[in-house]
């Protein structure tokens, strides 16, 4: 493992201001289908909502009778109550938004023969951030990217980012591996990462073939340490599945992954045994779907959806129905809810939710406000970067710029665009910590205190 670099490398304080172009520092439309599409799985899931209700009954030893249809129907009225709520984030980019008061790090920069970075997350385990993403050579999502890690002591002061999973040898060439996120439970900091193996030849003058096409053998995999110095080898979890990111607790403390189509759960605290798939795919797929940046356009071939679907996001609201937000070809977010704990989905439709056509986060506050940070402005290249909040889940009507700067990107490659592509957050001791890659080749890591309301 690398040593610490000196401070000095990877120092970087500043607010926001203007979106002046500069060098990286010396640092570290709703159509009636879609409408037809989204009725018809409505009413499947008001029947599905039905069917839950007598059940646990049934399970808990109870005769429902005449009142357990009646408690029945009113919680299936109650799903498409939930189901009717208008999402919304009622942004205007041509609205002046207030800048936060943010200090920001550069982990990484391309200045090596590695110059994609993204994917990134963030943690803190036993007195220590951790902080990982996927590493390319030149390309997207090529064959032999890998896992980074970089961790710090202190938000000032990080050490030089080294390889948790190193380059892997597929059947035929090097595996594509993806940064997915952390867990951590009874001492034990889990790293998962998604990967799959192209099964055709890199086009012409790349090093990938074009398009998110022939993968193979798409899995879900982890390292595990107990003190950030020693990892486990490498563990198959038996999902083939990319994360979107690492699994979340819901209050019951059930753990759902939040993938593209698929959204497996575990009981299990650990997050490593016992998951159970779920998601928004056709039943009749289970058997061979897989769900990464190829598989879910499959799925949206067979479900008929308009648009593709990927990239989910879910927080959980007072009533206790989980709501994913999802990506979208669209310019604006869709959305599917669980009102089981996350054993069955609704019908995804879409939102009045802008979107850059980018991946985000949300979450609660501490004081219960929800949150989203992203990409609202669908023109904007991925910028500004964003944290938008809500007092109820449905309208996030209050909005920050956390970044909004423009850098030069420094080195060419494969689908490499976007400013500030893919956060991932964590609220630590009143703060909110962001980290984020910049142009798909940078990674650079934000915190600020979390505005009051």
């Amino acid at each position: 493992m690398a040593g610490r670099m000196p401070a000095s490398l990877y120092e970087y304080k500043a607010s926001n201001r203007g979106r002046t172009r500069e060098a990286y520092p010396n640092t570290a439309k709703p159509s009636n289908q879609s409408a037809e599409v989204d009725a018809r799985w409505r009413s499947c899931h008001h029947r599905q909502a039905v069917a839950y209700t007598a059940f646990q009954g049934k399970r808990m030893g109870k005769n429902i009778g005449v009142v357990g249809v009646l408690l029945a129907l009113a919680f299936a009225s109650a799903v498409q109550s939930e189901e009717s709520v208008v999402i919304t984030n009622h942004y205007d980019p041509a609205e002046q938004r207030p800048k936060l008061d943010v200090e920001q790090v550069f982990l990484y920069r391309p200045e090596t023969e590695w110059t994609y970075s993204h994917h990134a997350s963030i943690t803190f385990f036993k007195g220590r951030f951790y902080t990982m993403w996927s590493n390319g050579r030149i390309d997207e999502d090529a064959p032999g990217q890998r896992v980074l890690m970089c961790r710090a002591d202190r938000f000032d002061a990080w050490e030089e980012p080294w390889p948790l999973v190193d380059s892997q040898p597929g059947k035929t060439q090097e595996l594509t591996l993806t940064a997915s996120g952390f867990h951590q439970h009874a001492g034990t900091l889990v790293a998962y990462f998604g990967q799959y193996e192209y099964d055709a030849p890199p086009a012409e003058g790349s090093t990938r073939p074009k398009g998110d096409a022939h993968h193979r053998d798409t899995a879900l995999r982890a390292v595990t340490s107990t003190d950030g110095n020693n990892w486990s080898g490498i563990r198959d979890l038996g999902l083939p599945l990319v994360p979107n990111h690492g699994p979340e607790a819901t209050r019951s403390g059930r753990l759902i992954i939040s993938g593209n189509v698929m959204y497996p759960y575990t009981d299990d605290a650990s997050g490593l045994d016992g998951w159970t798939m779920a998601g928004i795919y056709p039943e009749d797929m289970a058997g061979e779907l897989f769900d990464d940046s190829e598989g879910f356009r499959v799925v949206q071939r067979r479900a008929g959806w308009t648009t593709g679907l990927c990239e989910g996001s879910f927080f959980q609201l007072d009533n206790g129905t989980l709501r994913m937000l999802l990506r979208s070809g669209e310019k604006r977010l869709w959305v599917t809810e669980s009102v089981d704990d996350g054993a069955t989905w609704s019908a995804p439709r879409a939102t009045e939710f802008s979107d850059a056509n980018a991946k985000f986060h949300s979450g609660r506050l501490p004081d219960g406000r929800y949150y989203y940070v992203g990409n609202p402005d669908p023109d904007g290249g991925r910028n500004p970067l964003v944290l938008s909040l809500s007092d109820d889940g449905a309208s996030f009507d209050t909005h920050y710029i956390l970044a909004d700067r423009v850098y030069e990107k420094k080195k060419p490659g494969m689908y490499k665009g976007g400013m500030y592509g893919y956060p991932h957050t964590m609220i630590h001791e009143g703060q909110l910590y962001v980290i984020v890659s910049v142009n798909k080749e940078g990674v650079l890591v934000l915190r600020t205190r979390i505005p009051t309301s």
